[in-house]
């Protein structure tokens, strides 16, 4: 092997991080609208809210019946649990990240809503579901949620579950899209379409 490429080796793992990363969503470009897959089949946007930029990992249908979609229903109340007829399971994954050196919480306002003005807020399950988003967690200053070494993050979603009971009729009246608050100044919102 000649010493220019022995010299050239030790850069191919850093050229190929690089070039990952460049194809996800650029996290300091300020958008606040968006689908889910992203414009012009880009990756899906960084909703910015304030300091705090969300991005979706996931959104679908969950089935209480599959082993992996019952933990994430995990640490409801019977009330809770109980869907009325017409009513399904819909779950959105998010990752958030935080673009100041200070900690701020989390939005307590991450609504859904379809085209015809049904508007769903997420359902909180107790502690024991290690999965859930918890409105008002601080994010840590220049860090994100979930953090690397959690269950949500090393999840097959890798992200943080919002949990909704929607109406199955809201399914037809696509597109159904996420909108995000920020919780210290409500002027702040940013919204995108949702993958279902």
């Amino acid at each position: 092997m000649s010493p220019r490429v022995r010299r050239l080796l030790p850069a191919l793992p850093v050229l190929a991080l690089a070039l990952a990363l460049g194809a996800c969503g650029d996290m300091h470009e300020r958008v606040t609208t968006g689908t889910y897959a992203g414009e012009s089949g880009k990756n899906a946007p960084y909703l910015n809210v304030g300091p705090l930029s969300y991005e979706v990992q996931l959104s679908r249908e969950l089935n209480p019946a599959n082993i992996e979609d019952g933990a994430y229903l995990q640490g409801l109340t019977a009330l809770q649990r109980r869907l009325l007829p017409g009513q399904e399971w819909f779950a959105v994954f998010l990752q958030v990240f935080n673009n100041s050196k200070a900690r701020h919480p989390l939005s307590g306002n991450v609504t859904i809503y379809d085209t015809e003005g049904n508007v769903y807020t997420p359902i909180v399950p107790n502690l024991t579901n290690l999965f859930a988003y918890r409105a008002g967690q601080n994010v840590p200053g220049s860090g994100q949620l979930p953090q690397p070494s959690t269950v949500a993050a090393n999840g097959g979603t890798q992200g943080l579950l919002l949990l909704y009971k929607i109406q199955v009729a809201s399914l037809d009246n696509r597109p159904i899209r996420i909108k995000i608050v920020d919780p210290r100044n409500p002027a702040l919102t940013a919204s995108a379409e949702l993958d279902v």
